[in-house]
C-alpha cells in the first residue's frame, strides 16, 4: 500500500512530460539508409518509418537498445523513446549481401 502513492505521482507526471513524436522516413536498400543521417530534437520521442524496397534489412540502434526488422512492401514503424544529446549508430543486422557491412547510419540528437 506504501507504493501506491508513489505510482500515482509517476503516472501523473509522464504526460506533462510527453512530446509529440517527430517523424522520420527512411527508406532501406543494399546496402544503404535514405537518409544516412538524420537530426532531431533532445527531449522528443522520435517515430521511425522505414520502407524496405528489396530485402528483409535490420534495423538495430544498440546505444537505445532498439531493434526491428523491415520486410519490403510495408512501411515499419519503430518508435525511439526521447534520447540526450549526441549521436546514436545505427546498422543493418540482417545480412543483405557482399556490402553488408556497408549499411549503416546516424540519428543526431541536437539540444
Amino acid at each position: 500500500m506504501g507504493a501506491a502513492p508513489l505510482l500515482l505521482t509517476a503516472a501523473r507526471a509522464v504526460p506533462a512530460q510527453t512530446a509529440e513524436a517527430q517523424v522520420v522516413k527512411i527508406v532501406a536498400q543494399r546496402f544503404h539508409y535514405t537518409p544516412g543521417e538524420f537530426r532531431v530534437k533532445a527531449g522528443r520521442p522520435v517515430l521511425l518509418e522505414f520502407t524496405a524496397l528489396d530485402f528483409v534489412h535490420g534495423f538495430n540502434m544498440p546505444d537505445l537498445k532498439v531493434r526491428a526488422d523491415l520486410p519490403p512492401g510495408t512501411v515499419t514503424r519503430v518508435a525511439l523513446p526521447a534520447a540526450p544529446p549526441g549521436s546514436y549508430d545505427f546498422v543493418c543486422d540482417n545480412f543483405c549481401g557482399d556490402h553488408h557491412e556497408e549499411m549503416h547510419g546516424r540519428m543526431i540528437v541536437e539540444a
